[in-house]
């Protein structure tokens, strides 16, 4: 399997932008955690999250065929390359998430991104003391980050049985573990 040093050597070797680094992971984060909560592998969850966006800085017009080329070309394994490009299902490309962790992929990505927004406005610029029903607010604001796609969310917290609150809380939960390496862990 992939490490996680290769992992996020061919992260920054297709996105140099600090954004789109510091998004991958925070996703990886976030999949680490749940992985732990749910008795999974956390280094191969992690993998998948770090590497979920791998094409999008270069390739934004072919977002996840792109991955899959590129993972191929790498001689990485099936099962991270179906898991990378089944978080663009329906967005970007007809690939289902099939697997727990695929599903939880789907229903955290775009939340790390709302959790993210919502760090970025509070005075204090952190994460550490963050409450979900924070971001239950920021999530029923439209306005708020609208580029977050709340229904991909939803979507994916029915398929993997959870609740929005859960989900977000283990999110934040994550989120939290790498805070300064994410730069949200602020002043709190």
């Amino acid at each position: 399997m992939l490490s996680r040093e290769e992992a996020y050597a061919l992260l920054t070797k297709y996105n140099e932008s600090p954004s789109l680094v510091t998004h991958a992971m925070s996703v990886e984060a976030v999949m680490r955690y749940f992985a732990k909560q749910l008795g999974e592998d956390p280094e191969f969850w992690g993998v998948v999250g770090l590497l979920h966006d791998l094409d999008y800085e270069k390739y934004p017009d072919q977002h996840c065929h792109k991955s899959k080329e590129i993972l191929e070309e790498e001689g990485v394994e099936e099962a991270i390359i179906h898991a990378v490009i089944s978080h663009g299902w329906n967005i970007c490309i007809d690939v289902a998430p099939v697997h727990l962790m695929e599903k939880v992929l789907y229903a955290t990505d775009e939340l790390t991104g709302l959790i993210t927004a919502a760090v970025y406005m509070r005075p204090n610029k952190s994460i550490m003391d963050l409450e979900v029903k924070s971001i239950k607010k920021k999530f029923k604001s439209k306005s708020f980050a609208a580029g977050v796609d709340r229904d991909i969310i939803l979507k994916g917290c029915e398929m993997i049985d959870m609740d929005l609150d859960q989900v977000i809380a283990w999110s934040i939960e994550g989120m939290r573990e790498v805070a300064g390496e994410i730069g949200l862990k602020g002043t709190a």
